[in-house]
């Protein structure tokens, strides 16, 4: 990846700046929300025993837009602004709005339509002002592609983008685990926005999934040694939701970057290897995000009605302990995204191995239980059993 064209060393320095300047602003939140009272606490569906002061997203938004500002102030990545591109603007402004709404539902708690509303709008600002789907690559008829017109773009990307808002959200229900789903995601973009980067030559459209993707590694980074179990504090809606949208960003971004001429048709994997790695990056959490749906709809319940029937609180019930559910779920996550990524990186035969051989110690590590025989309760159902109160403010 030292080709010509890749800012490694900048885009590096736009991903330790935002670890730090939210690693240091965490601390800040955290200290302002327990002099405040701003706790989360305990609920029949909780994981943690402490009640926790939440709303960490706003550090994580300080951290990746400071990153932001300097990616935009160094030689190397000013391509990816403006008035070259929109992209950068659009998801500034998107990410704004979605923190918006994410603070106010975590201090105040707002009803289910109230915030899909309030997501609605952020994803088809950012969709208005400029980061849209472009182009879809169909895994047949010899690499044709479906060409979206600005309206199909607009509505299609704030699609997408609610999608994965809420499924990192509906995801974020263990200490440690949003974080560390968006670095893996992030960073597996990161590395295929790399490549294109590479292939390239430092084509002006992949520098914004870059520069996206690096921030968003930073932030969860840095957020992360906060939450990470026992957590001292939660990012809330605002951090699941932000992570959501700067996913579904770098995804949107990320599409349509391959130059047709570098690659022959009959090489599928190159040719849809966005959508692979951004649908491999995101798999786990749409697909607890679907089952959720499918789950509480079945009951007659909203589907934006909580409860514990997530992955994480099953294998918490399988018998894992905190810190290794979230360990199975980050090598399951790892090995879906960086396996999809391999692809257009080596040869189809090293990718298939290294893939088979991570999901092969993810399904390892998630049968520890059956061999240990330790299946059992949900810690919070023992919780809540030694406990008669349920008290219901959102984490």
């Amino acid at each position: 990846m030292s080709g010509v064209g890749v800012p490694l060393r900048e885009l590096g320095l736009v991903l330790l700046v935002a670890a730090a300047i939210t690693y240091l602003t965490t601390g800040v939140v955290r200290s302002l929300l327990v002099r405040t009272g701003r706790v989360a606490e305990i609920r029949t569906r909780d994981v943690h025993t402490q009640p926790t002061p939440s709303v960490g997203g706003v550090a994580m938004f300080t951290g990746f837009v400071s990153a932001v500002f300097l990616a935009g102030q160094l030689p190397a990545l000013t391509r990816g602004f403006a008035p070259v591109t929109p992209e950068m603007t659009a998801v500034l402004g998107g990410a704004f709005a979605i923190v918006i709404v994410g603070v106010i539902d975590d201090l105040y708690e707002l009803g289910a339509v109230t915030k899909l509303v309030g997501q609605i709008f952020a994803a088809a600002l950012m969709s208005v002002l400029g980061l849209v789907f472009t182009v879809f690559y169909l895994p047949f008829g010899g690499g044709t592609s479906v060409i979206f017109d600005n309206v199909q773009g607009v509505l299609v990307s704030a699609v997408f983008t609610v999608m994965l808002v809420n499924a990192i959200n509906f995801v974020d229900g263990i200490d440690g685990l949003a974080a560390g789903l968006g670095l893996i995601a992030g960073a597996a973009i990161l590395l295929y926005s790399l490549t294109v980067l590479h292939d390239q030559g430092g084509a002006v459209s992949a520098y914004p999934p870059a520069i996206i993707c690096a921030a968003l590694v930073g932030i969860c980074g840095g957020f992360l040694p906060h939450n990470f179990e026992p957590a001292r504090i939660f990012m809330g809606d605002s951090g699941s939701m932000l992570i959501g949208l700067l996913l579904a960003a770098a995804s949107i971004s990320a599409s349509g970057k391959i130059n047709l001429s570098l690659y022959g048709a009959a090489d599928f994997v190159a040719l849809i290897s966005p959508i692979v790695v951004v649908m491999a990056a995101v798999a786990l959490p749409v697909l607890d995000l679907v089952w959720a749906v499918l789950r509480r709809t079945a009951r007659g319940q909203s589907p934006f009605a909580a409860d514990a029937g997530h992955i994480h609180h099953r294998l918490l019930r399988l018998g894992h302990t905190h810190r290794r559910t979230v360990l199975v779920l980050y090598l399951w996550v790892s090995a879906v995204a960086f396996g999809a990524v391999s692809f257009s990186i080596v040869p189809a035969q090293w990718a298939i191995a290294f893939t088979a051989i991570a999901i092969a110690g993810a399904a390892v590590l998630t049968a520890v239980p059956f061999v240990k025989g330790k299946i059992g309760p949900l810690r919070s159902e023992r919780v809540s059993q030694r406990s008669p109160v349920a008290l219901q403010r959102r984490r």
